[in-house]
């Protein structure tokens, strides 16, 4: 006979076994549209006069959002613009005036004037072709504008327009008459010779053009471009100088990714990008001086350490490298308020250098007044990548101007006298500064910082020249704060770990309190329960402390296996508190979470937000610390939370799921299983603006590329692999895993699958993609990491 007390232990853990494989959530159900998750505001902007805020939104579920606005007189009442209003609105972009009374804008082309006061608009002119980057010059009674590639100005006060530039495409060809052949000659002769009036025409005709060569002006100066590109026509405030840049471009192969469910019902080839390492556009600053009529090129040639050769090729004594100037791109010029200086950011091609530089206009001189060098490569927050300038600008004094540095470690707020070449840093910690703005009467910066926690971003003001910051937000969380024209307000959207973005007004002080506008969760997304998952820290093998979140499942529920989950992008924060661009998988830890697996998202080296030497930390070896963070991250759980070291399993898209195929590669022991989703699986076959940064080029550093690419440590694979990928991606190319496949294949490896979604590119938008892609990666884990 069965003993009852043994039917009541057996019952009791036959619960907690359906407990910990039931959810209240579904991969269906969380993969579906975003729209089931309710509406949520963006796009935030201001109102001329401070007295709405405009976003855009969808509390109706219609097929897009639309435009919406609310007082800030009467924040609870969100009503919808119409189209005739919307109209009437100035854009976003354009010009103040100094007195911030006027702005002018263009709009479908055509350029507008904005009463601020009458909260009227003007249309000024309406040409053949599209005016675009108006702004007021220095005496504010003209405008200048670009149309097509030249720059003009519109007088305010007679309405006329003055072509500034005479800047033509191709290249300069003198006419010359056709040579004829000898019997079109002897033909032209014998008419000449018989018919008198043929004579006297002609000599009349020569006559006339021997008047005009004497009597004519000299000729108006062209410049021709050459073939090469136009761009960035700017100019100066005193309408004395114009400048642009002009790009050759080269003939690097371009990749083609075919397109196998095209309408047509052919295969067709999409255009895609080049491969790192392919040549690279050139760029030239020119300066057009309109009262000399001439044009020459700024010279970057003497810039400080403009030759100097990277670290790196110390690994490589067998190969001469030269001498030489190396190439640049050049961004600017900003000029001060008076319009009488101006500075340019040059960034080497090779990305290991940035100058800011002061810019004679007359003779296209430039004075080095910092330079930033990486070994590795020039970035941060600010700072940009290599084809930006970052933030920069002008003090009021006209002699000073600002700019961020990752000088300290980390990117910080600098000033810089261009007299004196005096620098002084504003900002000093081990947090970051986002997005500083100058204030209205030029004696205050509003910033973004990172001051409080690596995980949260909040609004600050602070001294011109420096001193105490005050924190105007409070909101645990991200604060993306949109400052009111008049600087009086703030519109904030904001958001928690486990809460989807709302927007907020608030009075810009430091005690006003913020009123919530928005409340768009549906009720369906609100009858869970997220989980507002722990930010821990654990330690690596080299000591740094790394940031991850962790998701624990009930004791009841704890089925002893565990989950990595790698972000994509490389340089990215998702360790944070505020609601995740990752926020489908965030769904989907709780889903996992709820049947039992502990999760673990970790911001490992090369994530954003946490300074220079936590960026770098990848380079010259992707697959080096940036796997030994997760697999220090899976001792931690073992450690510290009771993981089963044989249940282990890691997923990841795009950087995320390189890293999955490394570890499932090279950390067997580790991960018993892992999905790779739209990887790279060789860098050598990827774009060359983010690689190069990283790996260098692959003709110049292939120690680099075959210690970081998947492809060449295939044969480690032991557990069991899923690979997904869209076929028209043309980001991250289909190709790199049929070339892995291929590889497994000659491997003789059996453990691994493949799924291939057509009709996908590399970020996936069909519901039906995302739902196939994660219930397989779901049974994947459930049938290798539980018993």
């Amino acid at each position: 006979m069965i003993n009852k007390y043994f039917l009541f232990i057996l019952a009791f853990f036959s619960l907690q076994v359906i407990h910990a494989q039931t959810s209240d959530l579904t991969v269906e159900k969380i993969m579906q549209d975003p729209s089931w998750m309710g509406t949520f505001p963006s796009n935030i902007t201001w109102g001329p006069n401070s007295n709405f805020i405009y976003f855009d939104y969808n509390p109706d579920n219609n097929p897009s959002d639309s435009l919406y606005r609310v007082s800030i007189q009467n924040p609870k009442q969100i009503e919808k613009v119409s189209w005739q209003e919307e109209n009437k609105l100035p854009p976003n972009s354009g010009d103040f005036n100094k007195a911030r009374n006027m702005k002018v804008y263009t709009r479908h082309g055509e350029l507008y004037l904005y009463n601020l006061e009458k909260q009227e608009k003007i249309k000024l002119l309406e040409l053949n072709g599209s005016i675009s980057n108006p702004q007021f010059l220095n005496d504010e009674t003209r405008l200048s504008f670009i149309l097509g590639d030249n720059a003009f100005v519109f007088d305010l006060e007679s309405g006329g327009i003055k072509k500034l530039t005479n800047i033509n495409s191709g290249t300069k060809e003198e006419k010359k008459e056709k040579e004829l052949s000898a019997q079109e000659q002897w033909l032209q002769d014998e008419n000449f010779e018989l018919l008198e009036e043929v004579r006297k025409r002609h000599d009349n005709k020569e006559a006339q053009k021997s008047y005009r060569d004497l009597t004519a002006g000299p000729k108006p100066f062209s410049f021709y471009t050459g073939g090469k590109q136009l761009r960035n026509l700017k100019v100066s405030p005193t309408g004395n100088y114009v400048t642009f840049q002009l790009i050759s471009s080269t003939d690097a192969k371009d990749t083609g990714v075919p397109d196998y469910t095209d309408l047509s019902g052919y295969t067709v080839n999409l255009p895609a990008r080049t491969k790192v390492g392919a040549g690279q556009s050139t760029m030239e600053a020119m300066i057009y001086n309109l009262e000399t009529d001439t044009v020459y090129q700024v010279k970057t040639g003497n810039l400080p350490g403009i030759k100097d050769l990277p670290d790196y090729v110390m690994d490589y004594p067998d190969k001469v490298w030269p001498e030489e100037v190396r190439d640049v791109y050049s961004y600017g010029p900003w000029f001060s308020h008076d319009g009488k200086k101006a500075v340019m950011v040059i960034r080497s091609q090779d990305n290991k250098d940035r100058w800011i530089a002061r810019l004679d206009l007359e003779t296209g001189e430039l004075k080095s007044l910092d330079r930033q060098r990486d070994e590795a490569w020039i970035a941060g927050p600010g700072i940009g990548y290599s084809w930006s300038g970052g933030d920069i600008g002008w003090l009021h004094d006209n002699e000073t101007i600002y700019f961020q540095s990752e000088e300290s470690g980390y990117s910080h707020l600098y000033l810089l006298n261009v007299n004196s070449g005096k620098k002084k840093q504003l900002t000093h910690g081990e947090f970051e500064v986002f997005d500083p703005i100058l204030s209205n009467d030029g004696k205050t910066f509003y910033l973004t910082t990172s001051k409080v926690h690596s995980g949260e971003r909040h609004f600050y003001k602070m001294p011109v020249r420096g001193g105490k910051m005050q924190q105007l937000t409070s909101l645990t969380g991200n604060n993306e704060v949109n400052l009111s024209p008049d600087e009086k307000y703030m519109a904030i959207r904001y958001s928690y770990s486990n809460k989807p973005w709302e927007l907020y007004v608030k009075e810009t002080s430091a005690g006003a309190q913020p009123k919530q506008v928005t409340s768009g969760q549906s009720p369906e997304f609100k009858s869970y329960n997220w989980r507002d998952p722990q930010l821990v820290k654990f330690k690596a093998e080299d000591g740094a402390m790394v940031p991850a979140r962790l998701y624990k499942p009930t004791q009841e529920a704890n089925n002893g296996a565990a989950v990595i989950f790698v972000h994509g992008a490389g340089y990215l924060q998702n360790v944070h508190k505020w609601w995740s661009s990752y926020f489908r998988e965030y769904m989907f830890h709780n889903l996992l979470t709820d049947l039992g697996y502990t999760v673990l998202d970790i911001d490992y080296r090369g994530s954003a937000g946490y300074g220079r030497d936590w960026r770098t930390g990848i380079y010259r070896h992707m697959g080096g610390k940036d796997l030994s963070d997760q697999v220090d991250g899976v001792k931690y759980l073992i450690a510290e939370h009771g993981v089963d070291p044989e249940k282990v399993g890691i997923y990841g898209g795009s950087y995320g799921g390189f890293i999955t195929l490394m570890a499932m590669f090279t950390e067997a022991e580790t991960f018993e299983s892992g999905a790779a989703l739209r990887s790279v699986t060789d860098w050598a076959h990827y774009n060359h603006g983010y690689t190069s940064n990283i790996l260098n080029e692959p003709v110049n550093d292939p120690i680099a590329y075959r210690r970081s690419s998947p492809i060449y440590f295939a044969e480690g694979l032991e557990g069991n692999l899923l690979i997904a990928h869209g076929m028209i991606d043309i980001n991250v190319h289909f190709q790199d895993v049929v070339r892995l496949a291929q590889r497994l294949i000659e491997l003789e490896k059996d453990n691994w699958e493949m799924a291939v979604y057509p009709v996908e590119d590399h970020g996936f938008t069909q519901p039906s993609s995302w739902t196939d892609e994660y219930k397989r990666i779901l049974k994947l884990f459930n049938e290798t990491l539980i018993d």
